[in-house]
């Protein structure tokens, strides 16, 4: 006979799975693939449990169904909780966890009095992970690995105990898998999210109370028999966990959102909003400290040359590879931003002089003139750089941009002298020019 009553959760799960998705596929979050994948088999869970009182083969295999998909999500939801999902061996250790899953449910509906097929299908809980865990040491290893593994020897040893025990075994062997299941997704997810967001915190709630309900739900029905309480109320932590998912993914496209408000898409780096508030900040820490700060205009040379002989999407990536050059020459306290097209702005915090401004800016301006290789090509540029220093050429940031940027158009021009000067050296673009020709390009 077709249980009908499952149906409203059926229909639930899939519309809660369809939004998810849709969200999801917009705001492309990290595991959210995974995230689905677990849901569409809590979805087969329900569909299945409605032909689970079907006689014969058909409600075994429903019966089978039911129970091994919603172990199946289990483990997904975990490896989307994983800060190694993405390495080769995690999928063989998912792979691990739903196979001996699926063996051990299995040997529950098929072979219900099998209980030396059980005691194998068991030991192939542990087994299972610790092989995969084994075998990938050389390659890889993590602490939340060996943890994993060890939650599924402990399960194995419970299961031994008591799988096998009068009466009740197969019904404690069950609720501990899945117990066991959930309760690490909880647990995982939790150790996932750092910032305890409003979304993780649900969603962490809903997974611990998903696990409770395999321990509560027996233990009501053998303590408290006469109370009688709805299967909809043992289904609603589902409902928690998947709107807290939801929340979730929304959480990180504001944020995503905020990042792209603030910095530039292309390199990474801050842009010129975020940038002239940093610039704002630094200016006042230095007026309380009495400290001295620098700006620096940076100025790529001959840029142009490259996005016209090499194409729009090289100079891109030239773009980014000097983002890279100065963020990894700067200190953590300075701050690189990209504030035009070719253009490039720094700020010298801490105690600062112009002396250490303008070897900053001369080492800069020495690593811009290296060969940068980008995609096959070789490229030569060379940046300009005006320096300007607080509170000697200003004490506003309007004033020190001006300064700064004077110093820099007359570095470009070739009117500047003395410290970072480069006089004497081809124009920036005869050194592009001749590198083309030289190579090919």
């Amino acid at each position: 006979m077709v249980n009908y009553g499952t149906l409203p959760d059926l229909v639930a799960v899939a519309l809660l799975t369809c939004a998810f998705a849709s969200v999801a596929r917009k705001c492309q979050a990290p595991g959210a693939g995974m995230w689905l994948t677990g849901w569409m088999l809590i979805a087969l869970h329900f569909f299945a449990s409605m032909f689970v009182g079907l006689p014969g083969a058909f409600g075994t295999w429903a019966g089978f169904i039911g129970l091994a998909s919603l172990t199946w999500s289990a483990t997904f939801f975990v490896r989307a909780s994983l800060p190694y999902r993405d390495e080769p061996s995690s999928a063989w250790m998912n792979a691990a966890l739903v196979a001996g899953n699926g063996i051990y449910v299995g040997a529950l509906c098929f072979l219900p009095d099998g209980s030396q097929f059980l005691i194998v299908a068991a030991l192939l809980f542990g087994l299972l992970p610790l092989a995969v865990a084994v075998v990938s040491i050389p390659d890889f290893q993590h602490p939340l690995r060996w943890g994993l593994v060890g939650v599924n020897t402990l399960l194995t040893i419970f299961l031994l105990l008591f799988q096998n025990r009068a009466g009740n075994g197969t019904e404690l062997a069950l609720n501990a898998v899945l117990f066991a299941a959930y309760f690490s997704c909880s647990v995982y997810f939790w150790q996932a999210h750092e910032v305890r967001s409003t979304g993780s915190l649900i969603t962490t709630a809903g997974f611990l109370a998903w696990a409770l309900v395999f321990v509560v739900a027996p233990l009501m029905r053998a303590y408290l028999p006469l109370v009688h309480v709805e299967s909809e109320v043992w289904n609603l932590p589902k409902y928690v966990v998947a709107t807290g998912m939801i929340l979730l993914v929304l959480e990180r496209q504001i944020e995503h959102n905020k990042y792209l408000a603030l910095h530039d898409e292309l390199t990474g780096l801050p842009n010129r909003r975020l940038f002239q508030d940093r610039m704002r900040n630094t200016l006042e820490r230095a007026r309380r400290s009495g400290n001295g700060a620098a700006l620096l205009l940076v100025d790529l040379d001959s840029f142009k040359q490259v996005n016209d002989s090499l194409g729009h999407h090289i100079g891109d990536q030239l773009l980014r590879a000097v983002g890279d050059i100065f963020s990894h020459r700067l200190r953590r306290s300075d701050t690189v931003a990209r504030t035009g097209g070719d253009e490039f702005a720094v700020i010298l915090e801490e105690p600062v002089t112009r002396l250490d401004a303008e070897r900053v800016a001369q080492q800069l301006s020495e690593l811009i003139e290296q060969p940068i290789e980008v995609e096959g090509h070789t490229i030569c540029i060379g940046a300009s750089i005006g320096v300007a220093l607080y509170p000697d050429d200003g004490v506003t940031e309007e004033a020190m941009f001006i300064a700064a940027d004077l110093r820099m158009y007359d570095m470009k021009n070739g009117t500047l002298r003395g410290s970072g000067s480069r006089s004497g050296n081809p124009s920036p673009a005869r050194s592009f020019t001749a590198e083309v020709a030289a190579r090919g390009v």
